[in-house]
């Protein structure tokens, strides 16, 4: 995991017992000491890295590089949405209990295709063992406004407040696939969905933004209007630089070296 406070900037605004305002913003010189944890944790949202290990031993650098390639988006509007997803699984499992056991971006039908239902989705069993969850809406643009955090609410408070049963459904199938500890997980999230036993103050919904601009206003807006029926996180990751950043990314993701 990385150690995000040596990139980033971190405050947390708590607006209630149950609403907390994050943003995050970048320190000078932070994304260059960063820089390598920052890339090689890209690349493990798209590939599991024991098997690019393995390309580079049986194929080389450029043939290893060219394979992971073929997996990462080409158009503009699917990348920045899709490190707004890995950043925002980045810090839920940096700042919070929770855990995002897997790694959505592995599993797509297509390069430049979204994949359906939630964004990402948290898993914590905690002291009481009680099984809790988070279901997350993940946003980037370089600007942003309310009518796009207005959507992320819409799509969090729609299924009951519950995460949807296709993204679920992803989460339990593989975790199944797992042994041990994650079978056992999967395997008990896979009853608590079949039974609906999941009160609305198990699951959390959370909104994580990066942006160019500053959305706080909007964010706070739309947190301090959310129900109080569970806990609330809403969080901005603020980019200047917004486009040239993801560019960067893509294009250091790919470049596995050549020797």
């Amino acid at each position: 995991m990385m150690d995000l406070e040596d990139w980033l900037k971190i405050e947390e605004e708590e607006l209630s017992e149950l609403k907390s305002l994050f943003a995050l913003s970048e320190i000078d010189g932070g994304r260059d000491w960063i820089e390598d944890e920052l890339i090689e944790c890209i690349r493990s949202h798209y590939d599991d890295p024991r098997n690019i290990a393995d390309d580079i031993t049986d194929l080389g650098f450029p043939a290893a590089g060219a394979l992971l390639a073929e997996r990462l988006p080409t158009s503009p509007r699917a990348r920045s949405g899709e490190i707004g997803e890995v950043l925002a699984t980045e810090f839920i499992e940096y700042q919070t209990e929770f855990r995002v056991p897997v790694r959505r971006l592995r599993y797509k039908d297509g390069r430049n295709m979204a994949l359906r239902g939630d964004d990402f989705l948290g898993v914590f069993e905690d002291d009481d063992d009680r099984l809790l969850l988070l279901k997350g809406e993940a946003k980037s643009g370089q600007y942003m406004g309310g009518g796009v955090i207005e959507e992320a609410r819409n799509r969090l408070t729609a299924d009951h407040g519950r995460p949807t049963p296709i993204s679920l459904l992803f989460v339990i199938d593989r975790l199944l696939e797992a042994t041990g500890t994650d079978r056992a997980l999967g395997r008990r999230i896979r009853n608590e969905m079949g039974r609906r036993s999941l009160r609305p103050d198990r699951i959390t919904h959370c909104i994580f933004t990066l942006t160019g601009n500053d959305p706080l206003d909007h964010l706070e807006s739309d947190i301090e209007n959310a129900d109080e029926l569970r806990p609330h996180l809403s969080v901005n990751l603020r980019i200047d630089d917004h486009a040239d950043f993801i560019a960067w990314l893509y294009q250091e993701v790919s470049n596995l070296g050549d020797d």
